[in-house]
């Protein structure tokens, strides 16, 4: 028998918990309830979602800490729900690990297309040699694993796709809309940010010196291309 995809909603109001949690039930996936950030810990340690949409403004502990402490241990796709959708807010929650943000008010369609999204993302699309070298730095294509310098490097799954995309196009230029459009999917194409962000944050991670990269080099108004050390 298929396993059930499990979703966490953790949401302090009621009547959005018990919305989204009907209309995911009524298509098919099994559903986790949490109504603060603590609970949220606690339950996804316990069940381990394979996807947890997440309100910000929570009691106890708000998303975002929960998404910073979810992600020490755990990669499974994190979409933010919230009233605030400025950038810099976005920003904030992209930076401590979140895949996706949505605004409130939200169509369920559209929420239910981003899960879809998260989830072909985790189960990993990309195709291509199994091991990719630069320098120190290994990717293992068909074990999703990533090291520096022989020590595991920690992503997220978000990170690990796109990383995944720019090496299996070593040395071509990526613009933005094609990054988008292969990472997060066509309905994204229009969200550069993400882009800026989650580069970012593969540079903390893999460079020496992430104010002066050297693998992930950006293409001004273009881009991105990973170079790879001669």
């Amino acid at each position: 028998m298929t396993k059930k995809i499990r979703i966490l909603v953790a949401d302090d109001e009621p009547n959005i918990r018990m919305f989204i949690r009907a209309n995911l039930v009524a298509r098919g996936y099994e559903v986790d309830l949490a109504q603060d950030g603590v609970e949220t810990l606690e339950v996804a340690e316990r069940v381990l979602p394979d996807v947890i949409v997440l309100d910000i403004n929570m009691p106890r502990m708000d998303g975002i800490e929960a998404c910073r402490r979810i992600r020490e241990w755990a990669d499974m796709p994190i979409i933010i729900l919230s009233v605030r959708g400025d950038e810099k807010d976005k920003v904030r929650a992209l930076d401590e690990g979140a895949d996706d943000y949505v605004t409130k008010p939200f169509g369920i369609e559209e929420l239910l297309a981003r899960i879809r999204v998260a989830l072909r993302r985790s189960a990993g699309r990309v195709v291509a040699v199994p091991i990719f070298t630069a320098g120190d730095l290994e990717v293992d294509l068909s074990k999703r694993l990533v090291k520096k310098r022989g020590q595991i490097v920690k992503l997220t799954g978000t990170e690990y796709e796109l990383l995944a995309y720019l090496v299996s196009n070593c040395g071509k230029i990526l613009t933005h809309r094609e990054v988008l459009h292969n990472v997060w999917g066509p309905e994204y194409s229009n969200e550069r940010e993400y882009v800026r962000i989650f580069i970012g944050q593969l540079r903390r991670k893999i460079e020496d010196d992430p104010s002066n990269p050297r693998l992930i080099a950006t293409e001004s108004g273009i881009g991105y291309r990973f170079v790879k050390p001669e």
